[in-house]
């Protein structure tokens, strides 16, 4: 299976909690033969601060 998944950081979402569910999928991966394909997103204050918009 491929699939495509966002990863959102942002106001609720702290780096240290994405990347551990990154490593948890990685794991999923792994082990099911599963291939998934990583695009950062932005919301929030961290949208504002890179774009300046949320």
């Amino acid at each position: 299976m491929q699939k495509n998944i966002a990863l959102i950081y942002g106001d609720c979402s702290s780096p240290e909690i994405v990347t551990q569910a990154v490593r948890v999928l990685d794991k999923v991966a792994e082990k099911f033969g599963h291939t998934f394909t990583y695009t950062r997103a932005y919301m929030g204050g961290e949208a504002i601060d890179k774009f300046g918009d949320p």
